[in-house]
């Protein structure tokens, strides 16, 4: 079992997926961590925008999983004009 880590989200993303990787991480509904985080920043906690802003920065964006594993490129047909 691979122990959980801490990512920005890629699909639950409204800004830069902070709380959206909060809300995988902890297994709360994202709008529950979006919810607190602006009564949080309404209500004074203003020094949370910056601590937002260190998580954008620090917490790495969650891996892209959907991504096509790279192919080689295709040669182009041999051409049938003669020389």
């Amino acid at each position: 079992m691979n122990p959980k880590k801490l990512t920005r989200s890629r699909d639950d993303r409204w800004l830069a997926g902070v709380c959206g990787g909060l809300a995988e991480y902890t297994g709360v509904d994202a709008w529950v961590v979006r919810l607190i985080t602006v009564v949080a920043i309404v209500l004074g906690a203003g020094s949370l925008i910056l601590v937002y802003l260190i998580c954008w920065i620090f917490i790495p964006k969650a891996p892209d999983d959907h991504r096509q594993p790279a192919t080689p490129p295709v040669p182009p047909p041999p051409s049938s004009s003669s020389h």
